[in-house]
């Protein structure tokens, strides 16, 4: 009877220690066959690997320029434009004897196409009062209307059906050649080349076109020589990603870079790094997956990458936002604790030159602060935990009901009266705001007032008799309720 009883659970145990071995075991599998793809690829698999790898640098080098310009979607109106140029040059080479299916020829269509299409983007904004936005979708929609309508005729021509044209709207990476991946390699550096020796230029522009203007700089130029290279790239990566996608490699690694960098030659770098390791990882997935198709896996690569980036960036990450909000929250809520606690006790407080004091009682009551500000009861006591924590406060041994100021509280709380009142007393006198309504301007900016700032407010006020010790409050000077 054990036997019987226990038979079944060692049957399941044995298979559940199965599944998990070979669960490991596809997974190591995975990971081997992962790495292998990626360093020590096959020749035709290295070419894609390669020829995705540099094409991903090359366009987050210049889709930052494009990003800061704030030309993203110029991009998407460039590609699309190139779709009648394949066409057109399809047609003509075939109009000349040839099978029409020449890649070189395919690719200088599409690039006069994509100069074309730019071309028309910056005559529209120029020469009307239409809007970027206008100019861009008019050209992407008659473009790739025309392109489609050429395909349309192209289908019907004797050639048409093996043309596979349509490869260059979806991408089609597995063609990749090595003639192919000298093409990319070259187009790739010209565009460091031109990124490096215009750098100064193009950044002036991206930040400042009025004043790169003001500077006779030959804005118009910089611009089509910026569009060109953005030209360059995209029809380069035609072949490897299509059309429809090969924008995503203009705008998302410059927008993923955007999050870890406040400077523009680091974020450069990012997004070029970005770019590049999406182009890798995305051919070497889609050679592993061979039904997914490489150019939607880069995209979806640099999408995770974008997705991380936009979460724990260390400039402008979501998370590095919210925690950054939630320190200034509790500053300004600990600051507030101390102004309120030090003008409950004003009348007590006495000051010696530096010295700060209180020449009798310094409790304050809990009922009192509440009134001070919009505070809940449980919002106060939560802040003078936290200030207690910091040695500000401390409450009063007998009851809980009463908060005493320590005195390092009490030079604190001095401090941020002060400040206060100068930037107050500075509104009234230099920018005529009503005694009245001073205060809640003055809330709003008082807890960056950094030390520059005060001395400079110091000395515009120091006729006044302001700039020597904590003012009096300019409501009660200028006959305002205080707020």
């Amino acid at each position: 009877m054990g036997t019987a009883h226990g038979s079944p659970h060692i049957h399941v145990n044995n298979e559940m220690a199965g599944g998990f071995v070979g669960t490991a075991s596809e997974a190591e599998g995975a990971i081997q066959e992962f790495l292998e793809i990626a360093f020590v690829p096959e020749f035709h698999t290295m070419l894609v690997v390669l020829s995705t790898l540099i094409l991903g640098a090359a366009a987050g080098m210049i889709g930052t320029f494009l990003l800061l310009r704030k030309q993203s979607l110029m991009g998407d109106a460039l590609s699309h434009a190139t779709l009648p140029g394949i066409g057109i040059a399809f047609m003509v080479m075939v109009a000349f004897g040839g099978s029409g299916k020449n890649m070189p020829g395919l690719l200088i269509g599409a690039a006069v196409f994509g100069l074309v299409g730019a071309g028309s983007v910056l005559f529209i904004t120029r020469n009307t009062r239409l809007k970027s936005d206008a100019a861009l979708g008019i050209v992407l929609s008659v473009y790739f209307g025309l392109g489609v309508a050429l395909l349309g005729i192209i289908q019907q021509m004797p050639t048409g059906s093996a043309a596979g044209l349509n490869s260059f709207i979806y991408g089609k990476p597995s063609t990749v050649i090595i003639e192919d991946l000298y093409l990319i390699a070259g187009v790739a550096l010209a565009v460091t080349i031109v990124c490096t020796l215009l750098f100064k230029e193009l950044a002036l522009l991206c930040f400042d076109e009025c004043f790169a203007s003001a500077q006779g700089w030959p804005i118009t130029r910089l611009d089509a020589s910026m569009l060109a290279l953005a030209t360059a790239v995209l029809v380069i990566g035609l072949q490897a990603v299509g059309l429809i996608l090969v924008i995503a490699m203009l705008i998302i690694p410059p927008a993923a870079a955007r999050f870890w960098t406040e400077k523009l030659k680091p974020m450069m770098i990012g997004s070029a790094v970005i770019g590049a390791l999406s182009g890798w990882f995305g051919a070497v997935i889609s050679a592993m997956a061979t039904s997914l198709p490489a150019g939607a896996v880069i995209v979806l690569m640099a999408t995770t990458i974008f997705l991380f980036s936009m979460i724990f960036g260390s400039s402008r990450g979501i998370l590095k936002q919210a925690m950054g909000q939630y320190r200034l929250r509790r500053k300004i809520g600990h600051q507030h604790l101390l102004r309120a606690c030090y003008e409950s006790l004003e009348s007590r407080i006495e000051s010696v030159a530096d010295e700060v004091f209180l020449s009798k009682g310094s409790s304050v009551t809990f009922d009192s602060l509440l009134s001070k500000r919009s505070w809940s009861p449980k919002q106060l006591r939560r802040l003078i935990q936290r200030s207690t924590k910091s040695g500000d406060v401390t409450s009063h041994p007998s009851t809980e009901n009463e908060i005493r100021l320590t005195s390092q509280g009490l030079r604190e709380g001095a401090r941020l009266v002060r400040n206060h009142r100068l930037w107050e007393i500075y509104l009234i006198t230099h920018a005529d705001i009503a005694p009245s309504h001073v205060d809640r301007d003055a809330d709003q900016i008082e807890h960056v007032l950094d030390s520059d700032l005060i001395e400079r407010l110091e000395q515009l006020l120091d006729t006044h008799g302001a700039a020597k010790s904590v003012p009096a409050s300019p409501h009660e000077l200028n006959g305002g309720a205080v707020s």
